[in-house]
């Protein structure tokens, strides 16, 4: 292991003086584009799964909760592996552990079970847990502390480039299809019908292990610099001061205790918003899309369509003459993750010219605005209210994530753990905005829970992220 990097300022400097980590930031870029194609492809699992296994609205959302729950289960496990085999041999673990769990969607599509598909989940979401217990620090480090922010929001371009892609694709392949099939499988009996449209996943997750493989080879074969802590630079004085203070604990910091809870909220409203807009969509009843919602499915479905092509499906223009379905759901949804990658293209720059935390204050605020106001609304506009809450998401984790670990010292991967532990957020508040959907008055009551969400955001944002000696 190499020394850390903030051990003073001479040698937080000289480091970046000299080294170049354009090309490590290369396979981060591209781990954290697989993070965000596979865990996004989720929102458009779950309500096929919901028709494909005859599931309830509730029951579907165990999808979210397997796949974010490996998080809590595994994040901590995740450090102490990192601690023994490092970062780089953490990063192959991870990829290998991800592309068992992609093999065991074959099994589960076959059987159509449901407990299978949820094994197979929780398998890619440890895998994804250890990949970002490495990948989030590392990436923070690879650079000047003062610039953190903004390189965690260039491998956030790529996580919202995947996970804008995987939905969109991932909706037409389940949801589109060519008229010839789409007629050809409802003249089957239902059991025959729901087995076809199961094998539809096989392809897919079949392809995404042979990514996997692939990519966890070239790790194995590369080699990294290996560092330790995030580096300080002009505040180095102050970071090693407080984590010298006799701590014992990573939570026994203030701004990271809050951060863990910032977190887990930011995770829970960004994934429930995801997960729901297909179902708030048709709770909506659009008998008539805009034009402008017309346009861009028709847009979206051409350009994706030579995709669904590779996978063996001729699939045609998304039909919107029947206002919202869910494959024009599925388009929303990626609205949503896209706007999200837009949010972050524009936040590169802002992030290294204005107060990070004042940004932060400011998305957060307008996230409490736009829920609020779509839960005041009706139609398209309610439904359009709250894909454009993944502008706001943007560059939350990118702002919040440093913040929480400045100053942890030789406590920084612990206190990583503990943050990529609270994204069971994911797991959590997606049921529980089921279950108030379902017995507290519907789906509009259930958005109450993310203006919450934004409300702790924003004070972490004004206060919470306070470094307290």
């Amino acid at each position: 292991m190499a020394a850390p990097l903030a051990s003073s300022p001479a040698t937080a400097t000289a480091p970046a003086a000299t080294r170049s980590y354009v090309g490590p930031m290369v396979l981060m870029t591209t781990l954290f584009f697989l993070f965000g194609a596979v865990t996004n492809f989720n929102d458009v699992l779950m309500p096929y799964l919901k028709d494909v296994c005859q599931l309830t609205d509730f029951q579907s959302t165990a999808v979210q909760s397997a796949f974010f729950g490996a998080y809590f289960l595994m994040s901590l496990p995740a450090g102490r592996v990192l601690e023994k085999l490092g970062f780089q041999r953490g990063i192959v673990l991870g990829l290998l552990v991800m592309a068992c769990g992609a093999l065991l969607f074959v099994p589960a599509a076959n059987s159509r079970t449901f407990g299978l598909f949820l094994l197979a989940l929780s398998f890619l979401g440890a895998g994804i847990t250890l990949l970002q217990v490495a990948a989030n620090p590392y990436v923070s480090v690879l650079g000047p502390a003062r610039t953190a922010a903004s390189r965690v929001s260039i491998v956030g371009v790529a996580n919202g480039l995947g996970g804008t892609l995987s939905p969109l694709i991932g909706g037409l392949i389940l949801f589109g299809g060519s008229t010839v099939l789409k007629a050809q499988l409802a003249q089957l009996p239902l059991e025959q019908r729901l087995n076809e449209e199961a094998a539809l996943v096989k392809p897919l997750y079949i392809g995404l292990a042979v990514f996997l493989a692939v990519l966890a080879l070239l790790f194995f074969v590369v080699r990294l610099p290996e560092v330790e802590s995030l580096p300080a630079d002009e505040d180095a004085a102050t970071a090693q001061a407080v984590a010298e203070t006799g701590r014992s604990s990573a939570l026994s910091f203030r701004h990271l205790t809050l951060g863990v809870v910032a977190i887990f909220v930011y995770v829970g409203v960004e994934v429930g918003i995801g997960s729901f807009i297909i179902r708030y969509g048709e709770a909506q009843n659009i008998a008539q899309l805009s034009g402008f919602t017309q346009e861009l499915v028709r847009i979206l479905s051409l350009a994706t369509n030579w995709a669904a092509a590779l996978f063996g499906n001729t699939p045609e223009a998304i039909d919107t003459s029947a206002g919202f379905t869910k494959a024009v759901g599925a388009v929303l949804v990626a609205s949503y993750w896209f706007g999200v990658m837009v949010g972050r293209i524009i936040g590169i720059p802002l992030l290294s010219r204005f107060d990070a935390r004042k940004l932060l204050a400011g998305v957060c605020a307008a996230g409490v605005a736009l829920v609020t106001l779509s839960i005041f609304s009706q139609g398209e506009t309610a439904l359009w209210l709250v894909v454009l809450c993944g502008l706001c998401n943007a560059i939350i984790w990118p702002v919040v994530f440093p913040l929480a670990i400045t100053g942890l010292g030789r406590f920084t991967k612990q206190g990583s753990s503990y943050l990529i532990m609270a994204i069971v957020g994911g797991a959590i508040i997606p049921p529980l905005m089921g279950l108030i959907a379902t017995h507290g008055g519907g789906l509009r009551v259930a958005f109450v829970l993310p203006v919450l969400c934004y409300a702790y955001l924003l004070f972490y944002a004004l206060s919470g992220y306070r470094v307290v000696r």
